[in-house]
């Protein structure tokens, strides 16, 4: 059963800044912390890489709402309207009607919903009664491609029948104001709020790249190095400094072998689909790319126009590529990592 990518839309918040323009709210953020430390702090918004980002919440009350209970709440209110205008907008796209969608599969890891946004999508363009649903949350930034993955997995075993993978995501409601470690400023820096949708088919007629295979890799003993922490006062962000050092040592194991059992190298691929985790790992996955004779603008363009939206980053980075209406016979190789840690990557072939 071949499935298909059919479109992907994107969709971020009402709220945005330039990266020049949130670093004087550091000041009154760090003003208890010694000048060194807020110069080096300052130093690493300026040196992310990401010249804007957009949020659910205005500035101030990024830097000034404390409560879990007060950035959850807004959590879960916005992710609604972000989901709905983002399903919409690539219902709109496909042409197809809401009541078509015969798998929903909804991504977040930045809050907790009880019950999670596909039951409010269901309710508020009034979906399928009988849909399938799945909420994948505790994945990370990875969660996008998982969500692929297991969307192409249902329509793979059920012919005729199609699927929506919808992402929400709002790094900003895990920022800790009384966390000043270097795992919550580097996060700070480089991540932002965005949704992101893609629709899948398994309609002989329904047109799109297709879904060629995927694989997840699992690193053994590293569930370290990424995640959150629950805290009274929320998602307290964990980030290792070895994280890239780790990607590096695995990248050839992830790459190569899964391309070999599909009979390609690297240099049948012409799109490179890259979840941009941050600065650091975007420099050694460019270089180690670089070496293969590929190229991440892509990847690095949606980081720097809009920051790591964790699961949702590289559907953005996947619409780019859509844009650019990929010519019969060309391939994609889509990957991301996340906590546990894991990387997961899906083969396209237009």
């Amino acid at each position: 059963m071949t499935v298909k990518l059919i479109t992907v839309a994107t969709q971020v918040p009402q709220y945005s800044r330039k990266t020049s323009e949130i670093i004087p709210f550091l000041d009154s953020w760090l003003h208890s912390q010694e000048d060194r430390f807020i110069r080096k702090a300052k130093k690493i918004f300026e040196g992310a890489q990401v010249d804007k980002r957009y949020s659910i919440m205005h500035p101030e009350e990024v830097f000034s709402l404390s409560s879990f209970e007060e950035r959850n709440a807004i959590y879960s209110r916005e992710m609604i309207v972000l989901g709905e205008q983002v399903l919409q907008k690539a219902l709109n796209n496909a042409k197809w009607s809401p009541q078509s969608i015969d798998y929903i599969i909804t991504v977040s890891c930045t809050g907790i919903m009880i019950p999670s946004l596909d039951a409010y999508l269901i309710n508020r363009l009034q979906l399928k009664q009988d849909i399938v649903r799945l909420p994948v949350t505790e994945m990370g930034c990875v969660g996008g491609v998982s969500g692929l993955i297991y969307a192409k997995n249902f329509l793979k075993a059920n012919p005729n029948k199609r699927a929506a993978v919808i992402t929400v995501e709002s790094p900003t409601a895990t920022f800790q104001l009384d966390d000043f470690s270097m795992a919550n400023i580097v996060s700070a820096a480089i991540f932002g709020d965005g949704a992101a949708c893609a629709l899948l088919s398994s309609f002989p007629e329904d047109n799109g790249p297709k879904l060629i295979d995927e694989a997840m890799y699992h690193f053994y003993d590293k569930e370290h190095m990424m995640g959150f922490d629950l805290t009274n006062k929320g998602l307290k962000m964990v980030l290792d400094i070895e994280v890239p050092e780790t990607i590096g040592e695995h990248f050839p194991a992830i790459i190569h072998p899964f391309l070999e059992k599909n009979k390609l190298t690297i240099s049948d691929i012409d799109y490179l689909i890259f979840h941009p985790g941050g600065k650091k790992i975007v420099h050694l996955v460019e270089d180690l790319f670089l070496d293969l004779g590929k190229n991440i603008d892509d990847t690095k363009e949606v980081l720097r126009i809009y920051g790591n939206m964790s699961s949702a980053t590289v559907l953005f980075v996947l619409e780019r590529i859509m844009q650019q209406n990929p010519t019969s016979g060309e391939r994609g190789l889509m990957l991301s990592f996340g906590p546990g840690f894991t990387a997961q990557r899906i083969l396209l072939e237009w």
